[in-house]
């Protein structure tokens, strides 16, 4: 096994040094580009594996520095890059020679690591080594937890009643034109039914927790811990995907702290759960491309709330597993809201929706709104800057589509 990985990573680059690009402006160190010289060297060399992955390591360490000084937005696009770099090193430093199942392991967390902080470089190589790895990374089907895990009982989730007279309207499948007329130009809420019932998520691939594991279950991905990013105790960490549907999905011994996968870079990361959705037809009333729409996951277990919060572009939220309550205010009525003072959570209200303190905010229970039960094959059109106050009612898959 262990010939064959490096005989398909070896494939998988350049076949020579003199075709394997290194270019970078002065804006990177003339010592960094000359480590990562090295470094393309020893791909096609005989250095001792433990120079190899010396030498992968300190381009990772100091890039990394790089990409956590100042505010993300302003890290340099070649300083990520030149972590991916780092990060391909790693990959082959490890693969050299007779990788244990630990070696690939790591690798393929380093490719992860690549895809998540770095940049895309040499058309998309750390995805091509994703799957090569993916391929060799053996499951562990015999983990005696995870069967009894499956088998656990769920209590029955209790779903708030909905009044009529303040649901969100539901329509089947309207025009491009009616959408616009009627929704979009007067920005009003509707969910649209029927209109993803063609996703391979919702048929041909049905999102259940052993497909998931099956597409991308030694993946790491980012996690958020906490019931909603308000919370003091919320952080992130990573983990892999099977970690976290270990850890937070079917055995949740402390129902009080959640998990949550939330994040913008996973179809990307994962191109086989990109393949299982597809764009909404109405996000081509936008002003801009297909680019220029934004995609977020959204998993996490029952419980997990998403405080009232707007946001500054038009949401399709598209409902693939479980059932979510979901809440919305007319941002005319921002003022009854109580927006937080703080700079960084000034599109958040300080209230919890749910659970209002009266005393505090008197003016909270004024505010008038409309809920929803958002459930599988549902789409949820929140337009701009509207408040929303979402509660996930059982393990839940959302797909949010941000758009302008």
């Amino acid at each position: 096994m262990a010939t064959s990985v490096w005989s398909r990573i070896s494939a998988a680059l350049p076949p020579d040094k003199e075709h394997f690009p290194l270019q970078f402006s002065e804006k990177v160190p003339g010592s960094v580009v000359e480590m990562m010289r090295r470094c393309r060297s020893q791909v096609y060399g005989d250095a001792p594996a433990g120079r190899r992955l010396l030498d992968a390591q300190i381009v990772l360490d100091f890039s990394w520095e790089k990409l956590n000084t100042g505010t993300w937005r302003h890290v340099d696009k070649e300083w990520r890059q030149v972590y991916s770099y780092g990060c391909l090193f790693k990959v082959c430093a490890l693969c050299r020679g007779e990788p244990s199942e630990e070696d690939l392991l790591e690798a393929l967390r380093t490719c992860d690591m690549g895809l998540l902080m770095g940049a895309t470089i040499m058309d998309d190589r750390l995805q091509v080594l994703v799957h090569i790895l993916q391929k060799e990374v053996r499951k562990d089907v015999r983990n005696e937890d995870r069967g009894e895990a499956k088998r656990m009982k769920f209590a029955l989730p209790e779903f708030p009643q909905i009044s009529e007279r303040l649901t969100i309207p539901r329509l089947k499948c309207p025009s491009l034109e009616s959408f616009k007329k009627n929704y979009l130009l007067p920005r009003k809420a509707v969910i649209l039914e029927e209109t993803i019932d063609h996703w391979p998520a919702l048929n041909q691939h049905p999102w259940s927790l052993e497909y998931l594991r099956s597409v991308a279950g030694c993946r790491t991905v980012p996690v958020e811990v906490g019931s909603r990013y308000t919370d003091e105790e919320w952080s992130q960490t990573l983990m892999t995907l099977d970690e976290f549907i270990d850890r937070y999905i079917l055995k949740r011994s402390d129902t009080s702290v959640c998990g949550y996968l939330a994040q913008h870079q996973l179809f990307e990361q994962i191109p086989e759960l990109k393949d299982d959705i597809r764009l909404p037809d109405y996000c081509c009333l936008g002003d801009g491309d297909e680019e220029d729409v934004t995609v977020n996951a959204w998993f996490g277990p029952a419980g997990t709330v998403s405080p009232l919060h707007q946001d500054p572009q038009h949401n399709f939220l598209a409902q693939v597993v479980g059932c979510k309550y979901i809440r919305l205010y007319s941002p005319e009525d921002s003022d009854k809201l109580y927006p937080n003072p703080s700079p960084l959570l000034h599109n958040t209200s300080q209230v919890e929706v749910e659970n209002p303190d009266t005393e505090r905010f008197p003016e909270f229970a004024k505010a008038p709104y409309l809920e929803c039960l958002l459930r599988p094959g549902d789409v949820l059109f929140i337009p701009i800057q509207h408040w929303h106050y979402v509660r996930s009612l059982e393990q839940s898959f959302s797909v949010s589509f941000w758009w302008s």
